[in-house]
């Protein structure tokens, strides 16, 4: 499988490089594109369980990494859960 890094940067300016087991988050990120939070939660879900399951048909088991991604995301995300105007930048697929 193909992995995928994604790099992202917070409202506050902290970066952080994320991981996919798939490069199917290219068709959910843009590089250079802002996502209001929420939504950027609802992409990287997607993603990351396509990834993951993606793991799960060649393999015959989920991606623990994936989903290790997808709770940091989550958690880091709680952050600016009071912010309805934050936004997430994708920096680079690569």
């Amino acid at each position: 499988m193909p992995v995928m890094h994604f790099r992202i940067q917070w409202p506050d300016g902290t970066e952080a490089n994320c991981y996919s087991p798939s490069t199917v988050v290219s068709d959910f990120f843009t590089p250079g594109t802002r996502y209001p939070v929420d939504d950027f939660l609802e992409r990287s879900r997607e993603a990351l369980h396509i990834g993951s399951e993606r793991v799960r048909e060649k393999f015959g088991f989920a991606c623990s990494a994936a989903m290790d991604q997808l709770a940091q995301i989550e958690l880091d995300a709680k952050r600016y859960s009071e912010q309805p105007d934050a936004m997430v930048t994708v920096i680079e697929l690569g």
